[in-house]
C-alpha cells in the first residue's frame, strides 16, 4: 500500500474491513480486534490514526514495540493462531503501521478468555447466540448440520419402504439381501448415529419431518400484485413432507400460479408454461439441498405478477459469490445430503444447476444478502403482453381464450365448483391453472373473501376491467 493508497482508506473512514488505532498497549486489545478480522471478512487494522482518519504517526521505536505485540497477539492470545502480515508507511506525520489480517479458514477463533468476535459495522461485537457459533464451526468444516443428530428422533420415524425402495436403487440389493436393520444400513451410509436418524436421513426418510425438524419445509404464497406487503393473496400453502415431496408439491405451486401459454401445443393441450420449467427446477432443488439448517426460518417460494422469488435460509458458503456460482463454481455446504439428493431429486451436485437455469431463463437475479444471512433468487416472469396478447382487440394464444370462455359464462358470484360445472370441467388443477388463476392475475376476476383465498365461502366476480373486456369481445 502506497501513502496515496493510505490517504484514500481514510479519507472514505471506518467500515467492517478497515479499522482505525491511535495505538496498542495491550494484547488481549489487539487480539479481540484480530479474532473480529478473521472471523468476519479479514480486512486492515491501520495503527497510528484517530478515529476521526487523521494520522497521528508512530515513532520507530513505537513501531518496534507494536511489531512485538503484535506477534505475541497472534500467536498466544488467538486461538487457533492467525498469520497477519503488516507494513510501515511513512506519512507527514510519522509512521503508519498496516496490519493485514487475512479471512480465517478454522473459524472460529477466540481470545484468551474463549469469547468470539465479528465485525459489527465498524465496531466489533461478542458472539453469544448459538446459531450463529455452529455457523462459524460449519464454515470450519468442524460440524455439519446435516449429520447432526436430530433431537428426540428415533428409528420409527423413518419411512422403512421408502428408505428400502431407495436403497434397492442406489446400491443394486435389497435391505433383506443386506441382513442388517435399516437404522444399521442408514448409520453405514451416514444417513443416522448410533441408532437415531440424523437430519439428512429424517428430511429424506421421514414419514413426517417437519414433527421434530420445525422450520425444514417450504413457506409459499402467491400475491396478485408486485409487493411483499400485500395484505391479499391468490395462494396459499405450508408444504411439508420429505425432501422429494417438498420438491414435488413446490415446484406444482409454481406452475399452478404461472401462465401456460399455447405456443406449438395442440388446441387441447395445457400449454407451455411461460417461464421454462427447467429454471425453476435447478433454483428449487439449490434451495432445498443447500440452505443453512442452523438458520431457524424456512425456505420461501412467493410468485408476484413481475416475478418468482425463491429464498434460501443463508448466505452463499464461505467467500462464494453470485458471479462465481453463475459460472458454475459451487461449495456444498450439506455433503451428505447433497450426496444423497443427487439420487432422489434431479440434482447433479456437479455446479451445473445455476448454468442451466441461466441458459433455460437468463432473466434471473442472484442476490447474496449476506446481512440478512439469506440467498434469494429472482426469476422475472415475462410482460402480460408477451403472454397472453392484448385480450382486447387481439386475442392470441391458449390461455386468453379460455380467460375469455370462463369470463362468457359468469353472471354474478360463483363457487369454483359452479365455474367448472359451467365449462364442463372436471378437473380442479386443470382449471385453477389454465383458467381462474391467469383471470385473476390479469385483474379480469376478483374474489369476495380476498383474504382468505381457501374460504369455503370463496366466490368469484368479474371485475370492471373484466365486463370491459366481455362487453368489447361481444360487440366484435
Amino acid at each position: 500500500m502506497t501513502e496515496t493508497e493510505l490517504l484514500q482508506v481514510l479519507a472514505r473512514g471506518e467500515d467492517s474491513q478497515h479499522q482505525f488505532k491511535r495505538d496498542f498497549t495491550n494484547a488481549d486489545a489487539l487480539a479481540a480486534e484480530l479474532a473480529a478480522l478473521a472471523n468476519s471478512r479479514g480486512g486492515w487494522l491501520f495503527v497510528g490514526i484517530r478515529d476521526a482518519g487523521h494520522a497521528t504517526g508512530l515513532a520507530q521505536a513505537d513501531i518496534q514495540r507494536l511489531n512485538q505485540l503484535l506477534s505475541n497477539a497472534a500467536s498466544q492470545h488467538v486461538k487457533p493462531p492467525i498469520s497477519p502480515t503488516s507494513q510501515n508507511i511513512q506519512t507527514d506525520n510519522g509512521l503508519v503501521m498496516v496490519v493485514d489480517v487475512p479471512e480465517g479458514l478454522n473459524k472460529p477463533y477466540m481470545d484468551l478468555q474463549g469469547r468470539v468476535w465479528v465485525k459489527n459495522g465498524a465496531d466489533k461485537r461478542h458472539v453469544t447466540a448459538r446459531e450463529e457459533l455452529q455457523r462459524m464451526f460449519q464454515q470450519s468444516g468442524l460440524l455439519h448440520a446435516d449429520q447432526v443428530p436430530v433431537p428426540n428422533a428415533i428409528a420409527s420415524d423413518i419411512d422403512e419402504r421408502a428408505f428400502a425402495r431407495y436403497f434397492e436403487r442406489r446400491y443394486g440389493q435389497s435391505v433383506e439381501q443386506a441382513g442388517l436393520p435399516v437404522t444399521q444400513l442408514m448409520e453405514n451410509i451416514d444417513l443416522a448415529q448410533q441408532g437415531h436418524p440424523n437430519l439428512a436421513g429424517l428430511l429424506l426418510f421421514g414419514k413426517h419431518p417437519q414433527r421434530r425438524l420445525h422450520v425444514c419445509f417450504i413457506a409459499a404464497a402467491c400475491f396478485p400484485g408486485t409487493q411483499l406487503s400485500d395484505s391479499r393473496y391468490l395462494d396459499s400453502e405450508n408444504i411439508e413432507g420429505p425432501l422429494e415431496e417438498q420438491y414435488q408439491r413446490g415446484l406444482a405451486f409454481i406452475k399452478r400460479n404461472l401462465h401456460h401459454v399455447q405456443g406449438n401445443q395442440s388446441v387441447n393441450s395445457l400449454g407451455l408454461l411461460e417461464v421454462p420449467e427447467e429454471a425453476f427446477v435447478e433454483l428449487l432443488v439449490n434451495a432445498l439441498v443447500h440452505r443453512d439448517f442452523f438458520i431457524s426460518a424456512t425456505v420461501r417460494l412467493f410468485v408476484f405478477a413481475d416475478r418468482v422469488e425463491i429464498i434460501s435460509p443463508g448466505h452463499l458458503p464461505d467467500s462464494l459469490m453470485p458471479e462465481q456460482i453463475r459460472a458454475g463454481v459451487s461449495n456444498r455446504r450439506n455433503k451428505v445430503l447433497a450426496e444423497h439428493a443427487a439420487h432422489i431429486l434431479p440434482y447433479r451436485g456437479l455446479g451445473t444447476g445455476i448454468p442451466r437455469a441461466l441458459g433455460a431463463w437468463p432473466k434471473i437475479d442472484l442476490i447474496d444478502e449476506r446481512e440478512a444471512n439469506q440467498f434469494r433468487a429472482v426469476v422475472w416472469r415475462p410482460v402480460a403482453g408477451q403472454v397472453t396478447g392484448q385480450v382486447t382487440g387481439q386475442v392470441t394464444g391458449q390461455v386468453t381464450g379460455q380467460i375469455l370462455r370462463l369470463l362468457s359464462v359468469m353472471d354474478g358470484e360463483h363457487s369454483r365448483t359452479d365455474l367448472q360445472s359451467l365449462l364442463h370441467l372436471k378437473h380442479r388443477d386443470s382449471f385453477m391453472h389454465a383458467y381462474l388463476q391467469p383471470a385473476i392475475q390479469a385483474g379480469f376476476i376478483e374474489m369476495t373473501i380476498p383474504d382468505r383465498p381457501q374460504s369455503s365461502k370463496q366466490r368469484y366476480r368479474l371485475t370492471e376491467q373484466g365486463k370491459v373486456v366481455l362487453d368489447e369481445q361481444k360487440n366484435r
